[in-house]
């Protein structure tokens, strides 16, 4: 009796330290799953963070590629200066149905040259008359008042071009400058889209220091001859439209 006791009292102790093992196992095994749950929740987190920064830095940067260039007057000179150093070119060609103006540009008028030497190579030209004639004074090119003219000064920007005084250029006939603003110009800058050249037999003196000569004509002067006889309205724009193709030969 006493070892049936003994054997009964033996068992039950095993029976109970199972169970007090099994409780313990089940409470670890959630906490685990918690843990994992978190630290995998953490890491997509972080991960889709970091995703979506590139796809705004993507976006960002493909916007700034997007954009098209303008010049400013903030961003002139060393667009110009740069432009210089590649397109070097020094030699004109202004075709109009009277003939053809070869127009030399100085090298020293840098900015100038290379100015003139961008809007040809842009074909902004190409969409302009000679609309202003002044009998024995100038004839002025580089307007018109088609959309295209519009549309191409907006493509290109908006912005006007510091002067470049050389004071042993004159403004005898023959000569090349950029046109101005006169009011609310102080600094004296030139107007980037629009030139005109001297036809005066006397040249035209009382401009000299007003603009900047950054050119001259070597071949054609008859032909801005003819242009500066045409029949003009009251405002000085020819009746019958100019235009102008420009071309860089050299």
């Amino acid at each position: 009796m006493s070892l049936t006791k003994s054997v009964l009292c033996f068992c039950i102790s095993i029976i109970i330290f199972c169970s007090c093992e099994d409780t313990h196992s089940k409470k670890n095994k959630p906490d685990q799953k918690i843990n994992t749950t978190k630290n995998n929740t953490k890491d997509t987190t972080t991960t889709k963070l970091d995703h979506t920064k590139q796809q705004d830095s993507q976006k960002n940067t493909t916007s700034s590629k997007d954009e098209p260039f303008k010049l400013t007057n903030e961003n002139l000179r060393a667009f110009m200066e740069q432009y210089g150093k590649e397109n070097p070119e020094t030699l004109v060609k202004i075709g109009t149905r009277y003939g053809d103006i070869h127009i030399k540009l100085y090298k020293e008028t840098p900015i100038h040259r290379a100015n003139f030497i961008y809007l040809v190579k842009q074909k902004y030209f190409d969409e302009t008359f000679f609309y202003r004639v002044a009998k024995n004074f100038v004839i002025q090119g580089g307007n018109s008042d088609r959309q295209q003219m519009a549309n191409r000064r907006f493509e290109i920007g908006e912005y006007t071009v510091p002067q470049e005084p050389i004071k042993k250029l004159k403004h005898v006939r023959g000569a090349v400058a950029l046109s101005k603003q006169w009011v609310d110009n102080p600094s004296n800058r030139s107007t980037p889209y629009e030139f005109f050249i001297v036809v005066s037999k006397n040249g035209a003196p009382h401009l000299d220091g007003e603009h900047t000569i950054f050119g001259k004509v070597v071949k054609g002067m008859s032909v801005a001859d003819k242009i500066s006889n045409v029949p003009v309205d009251g405002s000085e724009w020819p009746k019958e439209n100019i235009f102008i193709k420009a071309e860089v030969i050299k």
